[in-house]
C-alpha cells in the first residue's frame, strides 16, 4: 500500500512512528486542549441558550409604548411665555394612537416575525374575603403566545382565554386560595368589575411576577380598564435577537411611539452574555496558542534529532519542497488526530457534566447542545494550527545543508 502513497506521507508517518513517545505526548496535549475547547464551547452555548430562553420566552423582544407625556410652557396670545416653570406631568394610561396601522406596518417588516397588541393596567382580584392587586394583561392568545410562551409555563389547567376566562400566577392563586375552575371577581380602578373563571395557573420563574400576573382576553381587559378599542403596548418578536435594539430605534424614528428592546431593558443580562462570549473566545485562543507552541517545540526537536537523516535525503535528491511538506504533514497529522481524540473527550465530559449537574428543582442546568459544526470547525482549526506550528520547523529542515547535516 505504501508504494501508492507520496514520499512526503511515507516519511512523515515514519518520523512520527519512530518518535512514538514524543508523538503520544503531543497528541495527548492536543487532545486535552481540543477537549477543553469543545467542552467550554458547548457548555457556554448551552448556558447562553438557557439564559436567552428564560429571558425572551417570558417577555417581548421589542415593546412599543405610548411616548412620554410632556408639559409645555403656557403662552399668551402674543406667543410670549407667561410661566417658564414646567413640571413633569403624571403619566396617564392612554392608548397608542392609530395602533392598527402601526401593527400592520410592523407585520410588513421582514425582520419581524410576530406582532401582538396588548393592554395592561392595575386591577383588584377578589375571592371571598381575600383580595390582591394584580397587573391585568389583555392579550390576543393566538398572536401573544408566539411572543411570550405562556403555555410553556402553565403548571395547572390549560392556556385557554375566552371572554370569561383568566390565567393567573401560582403565587397569586395561593394567596387567594384559588384553583383551576374557581371564579374571581376582577375589579378595575374605574369601578368596572367582571367575574372570571380561572382556566390556568402559570409559573413564570419569579415570585414577584407570579404574585401579580393575570392574563385575560384583550376585549375583556379593554372593557375593565375603560379603554374600548385601545391598546397600551404592541409586543414584537424579531428574527435576529441581537438586532432588536437597532430595529427598535428605526421603529421609534418612523412612528410616534416609544420602542424598548430586550437589550435595553435587560442591559446587565446582555452585558453578561457578551462577556461570556468574549471569555469563550479568549479561552479558545489561549488553548490554541498552547497547542501550537507544543507542536512547534516537538517538531523543532525532531528536526534537530533527524538532521543526519534529512541530510541523507537531501543528498539522495530529495528537494527542499519535499522536506518542507514532510514536516508540514507531521504538524497537520498531529493536529487532526489530536482533535479527534479531544472532541471525543470533550463531548464525553460534557455529557457526564450535564447528567450530574442539576438545578435545585431537579431540572437540567443547561440544555445539551452538541452541534456537528462545532466538531468540524474544531478539527479544522486544530489541523490548521498544526500546519502553522510546523511552518518554522519545516523551513528550518528545508534549509539544512546536506553536507553540514551529514557531518553532524
Amino acid at each position: 500500500m505504501n508504494r501508492w502513497l507520496p514520499f512526503e506521507w511515507i516519511a512523515a508517518v515514519r518520523f512520527l512512528r519512530e518518535g512514538r513517545l514524543q508523538t503520544l505526548f503531543i497528541i495527548s496535549g492536543i487532545a486535552i486542549g481540543v477537549g477543553v475547547i469543545v467542552f467550554m464551547s458547548a457548555m457556554l452555548a448551552g448556558l447562553e441558550a438557557n439564559f436567552i430562553k428564560r429571558v425572551l420566552t417570558s417577555q417581548p423582544q421589542i415593546q412599543l409604548l405610548t411616548p412620554d407625556q410632556v408639559a409645555r410652557p403656557l403662552r399668551n396670545g402674543n406667543g410670549v411665555i407667561e410661566d417658564a416653570i414646567v413640571q413633569r406631568p403624571s403619566q396617564r394610561v392612554i392608548s397608542i394612537d392609530q395602533w392598527p396601522k402601526i401593527r400592520n406596518q410592523m407585520l410588513a417588516m421582514p425582520e419581524i416575525t410576530a406582532v401582538s397588541p396588548t393592554i395592561s393596567g392595575s386591577a383588584l382580584a377578589i375571592r371571598g374575603d381575600a383580595s390582591r392587586a394584580v397587573t391585568l394583561s389583555g392579550i390576543e392568545p393566538e398572536s401573544y403566545f408566539k411572543i411570550v410562551r405562556v403555555p410553556d409555563y402553565v403548571v395547572a389547567g390549560e392556556p385557554r382565554l375566552t371572554s370569561e376566562d383568566i390565567i393567573i400566577g401560582t403565587e397569586l392563586a395561593r394567596d387567594l386560595g384559588a384553583i383551576v375552575g374557581d371564579k374571581l371577581n376582577v375589579q378595575a380602578a374605574s369601578g368596572a368589575n367582571r367575574v372570571l373563571i380561572v382556566t390556568g395557573l402559570v409559573d413564570l420563574g419569579s415570585k414577584g411576577v407570579n404574585q401579580r400576573a393575570a392574563y385575560v382576553a384583550l376585549r375583556t381587559a379593554q372593557s375593565l380598564l375603560g379603554m374600548v378599542g385601545g391598546v397600551t403596548t404592541i409586543d414584537i418578536t424579531v428574527q435576529d435577537i441581537y438586532a432588536a435594539e437597532d430595529i427598535a430605534q428605526r421603529i421609534q424614528a418612523a412612528n410616534r411611539v416609544k420602542a424598548d428592546s430586550w437589550i435595553k431593558t435587560n442591559a446587565q443580562f446582555f452585558t453578561a452574555v457578551r462577556a461570556q462570549e468574549t471569555s469563550n473566545t479568549l479561552i479558545r485562543v489561549f488553548v490554541a496558542l498552547s497547542v501550537a507552541f507544543g507542536i512547534a517545540a516537538v517538531l523543532i526537536v525532531s528536526v534537530i534529532q533527524r538532521s543526519k537523516e534529512i541530510g541523507i535525503l537531501r543528498a539522495m535528491g530529495t528537494s527542499r519542497g519535499q522536506i518542507l511538506r514532510v514536516f508540514l504533514l507531521q504538524g497537520g497529522l498531529l493536529g487532526f488526530i489530536g482533535s479527534l481524540f479531544g472532541a471525543a473527550m470533550g463531548a464525553g465530559a460534557l455529557i457526564y457534566w450535564h447528567a450530574v449537574q442539576r438545578q435545585a428543582d431537579g431540572s437540567e442546568l443547561f440544555p445539551l447542545i452538541l452541534e456537528r459544526r462545532l466538531f468540524v470547525i474544531t478539527a479544522l482549526l486544530a489541523t490548521v494550527t498544526g500546519l502553522l506550528a510546523a511552518t518554522a520547523p519545516a523551513l528550518r529542515a528545508a534549509k539544512l545543508d546536506p553536507v553540514v547535516a551529514i557531518r553532524g
